[in-house]
């Protein structure tokens, strides 16, 4: 059997585990596990947060990417974010690539890390392009990669390109975490389990719920449903539309332990957001 030949056979039998994964849903999300430790979590953590174990608004500050996307951001914005999240302690600053070797910069020293985005926001580039751009991010000092999965072949069911994509930023990346961002608003729910497992299987260490870009941001049922598909030994990022310490902890009771966010100062200091972004 030939190598080509392996790979589909393995990822069938993903999908296969998928489609029986869809089928146990009935028609409803399934609920995320129950039995959970609650103190699993480091910074490349997998497992659920103990809500309990958050105690003010300032304590959710190690779980959250905070986070500059903007096409338009120029130095100066890049440089204030970077500073917000050494001020405050935030896990990471997500930025995109051109942008990493300035947070790296700001950011040596502490304890928080830069994180690239790759294939962003659409997640429709060659997997080599993909692959290329990790790793010159990775050499500008992102110490985590936020990929977005090819949105097109998921719905179109080549789960052999969706696998050999992420594998391929995986492989580029390692030994650095990954995180697959699902843009679940354009997703269905066959569509998300199909996108969680593969992501697993081919060595991600999130998945991720949004790229903040589309028509919609994380929610609490796609987070629950997200977690139960992956289980405890892979990450969950919730992303896009968390704006309020409220926000960030209905999905960390969810299922998440990591928050995308642009609002993370308004969010630790107990405010409300109320940019668009």
């Amino acid at each position: 059997m030939s190598d080509s030949e392996d790979l589909f056979k393995y990822v069938e039998e993903i999908a296969d585990q998928a489609r029986r994964r869809v089928q146990a849903l009935t028609g409803a999300r399934e609920a995320p596990p129950t039995d959970a430790a609650p103190d699993v979590f480091t910074r490349h953590g997998t497992g659920r947060v103990d809500p309990d174990s958050i105690r003010s608004a300032s304590d959710l500050a190690p779980y959250i990417d905070h986070t500059l996307l903007k096409p338009e951001a120029r130095q100066e914005d890049v440089v204030k974010v970077a500073e917000e999240a050494r001020q405050h302690g935030f896990a990471t600053v997500c930025v995109n690539s051109s942008h990493v070797a300035t947070v790296a910069r700001i950011l040596a020293g502490s304890s928080t890390v830069p994180i690239a985005v790759v294939g962003f926001p659409l997640g429709a580039a060659l997997s080599s392009a993909k692959a290329f751009e990790a790793r010159e991010a990775i050499e500008a000092g992102a110490r985590e990669i936020d990929m977005v999965v090819n949105i097109g072949a998921l719905k179109a069911k080549d789960h052999t390109l969706v696998f050999t994509d992420i594998a391929a930023v995986v492989k580029a990346s390692s030994p650095l975490p990954v995180k697959v961002i699902l843009e679940t608003a354009l997703l269905s729910d066959e569509e998300k389990v199909f996108a969680c497992l593969l992501s697993k299987a081919a060595g991600a260490a999130f998945v991720k719920t949004s790229t903040g870009f589309s028509s919609g941001g994380a929610t609490v049922e796609d987070v629950s449903l997200m977690r139960a598909m992956v289980g405890e030994d892979v990450g969950v990022k919730a992303s896009g539309g968390i704006r309020s310490s409220e926000d960030a902890m209905n999905m960390l009771r969810a299922g998440a332990n990591r928050l995308g966010a642009s609002a993370s100062v308004a969010i630790v200091t107990g405010q409300v957001s109320t940019a668009k972004y």
